[in-house]
């Protein structure tokens, strides 16, 4: 049997895949609706639609590479429908240094699958 930790951590490798295939709408099912995120530059984006919107004209840009978040670890709620997701966090761009931090992510277990509710990136390069 999957663990929880097993399915978020493999949740995230995908989105890997997906941001590192440009494709916005293949994220879609990996949010929240009421998603919040607060981005390497402090901005906070709300809303599912827009956090699709914001990977999409990164994508649009002909230098982005990825985005690669890399789980430490992963901690559950006693009840098993919440986790915090611990990392750090790489953005590439052609003819850019490399961004990146530490980020963590809220999971919530929304019937029978992980959605991410929250997220927080911190840029320290």
């Amino acid at each position: 049997m999957t663990t929880p930790q097993d399915a978020i951590a493999a949740r995230r490798k995908l989105t890997n895949r997906l941001i590192a295939g440009k494709d916005a709408r293949r994220l879609a099912p990996f949010f929240s609706p009421d998603i919040k995120v607060i981005a390497g530059d402090g901005s906070l984006i709300l809303g599912a639609q827009d956090v699709l919107a914001a990977f999409a004209g990164q994508f649009a840009d002909p230098d982005f590479v990825a985005y690669v978040r890399t789980t430490e670890r992963i901690e559950l709620d006693a009840d098993g429908v919440r986790a915090a997701e611990h990392g750090t966090w790489v953005g590439t761009a052609r003819g850019a240094a490399d961004q990146g931090g530490p980020y963590l992510a809220t999971w919530r277990k929304v019937t029978g699958q992980w959605v991410i509710e929250n997220e927080l990136f911190v840029t320290l390069r």
